[in-house]
């Protein structure tokens, strides 16, 4: 969806879900009611967590939940609380050795009150399925390159089903897998063979 509408909070509450939505800047007047209630009240609850990387990487992440009583009127039905995800990462060079810090606070909409381990939960899931999905379609199946104009749909369907086989195999590293089918059609023809067989 382009950008979070009353209409999609409605609809979610009807079928009996509730959302998590980051509000973005294609949401202005929403975006700057939440950082403004965030930077006036205390937060109910936060979660402060520290993942180290491989190469050189180290993500610090504060996840603050805050009430959404004084929200805009005419969001109030639909905002149930506020998410805060402030995260630090430090970037080794690996030229100089020297440590560089990246900030980016990103703003939630809640339908329901959540804890900050919940909220923590939900966003980290969000970024599993675009890293492994949606990164991996981009880059290593090259979709958003394609210039393929005539039933594109048909060749979404196909990179999809590449997909699949090669995740249903195990396979981990999908760029690898695909230079090393590229290089051998035995190799390539045995992800059709069951896997007993393989």
């Amino acid at each position: 969806m382009r950008y979070t509408v009353k209409k999609t909070f409605a609809a979610t509450a009807a079928t009996g879900n509730a959302l998590l939505v980051r509000v973005k800047d294609n949401q202005p007047r929403l975006l700057e009611c939440l950082a403004g209630l965030c930077a006036v009240q205390p937060p109910i609850d936060h979660l402060d967590t520290v993942d180290h990387h491989a190469h050189g990487r180290e993500e610090h992440r504060r996840i603050e939940v805050f009430a959404a009583e004084r929200l805009d009127p005419d969001w109030q039905p639909f905002v149930a609380c506020i998410v805060r995800v402030t995260r630090r990462t430090w970037c080794r060079d690996t030229r100089t050795g020297l440590w560089r810090q990246r900030r980016e606070v990103a703003y939630y909409a809640g339908q329901v009150p959540l804890e900050a381990r919940a909220c923590a939960a939900a966003v980290r899931g969000h970024w599993g399925i675009e890293n492994r999905n949606h990164h991996v379609r981009d880059r290593s199946l090259g979709e958003d390159a394609s210039r393929i104009r005539h039933k594109p749909g048909v060749f979404a369907r196909l990179r999809s089903f590449a997909l699949n086989i090669l995740r249903g195999h195990g396979v981990a590293n999908v760029s690898e897998a695909l230079y090393a089918n590229a290089l051998s059609l035995d190799r390539l023809l045995a992800y059709g063979l069951p896997r007993s067989q393989n």
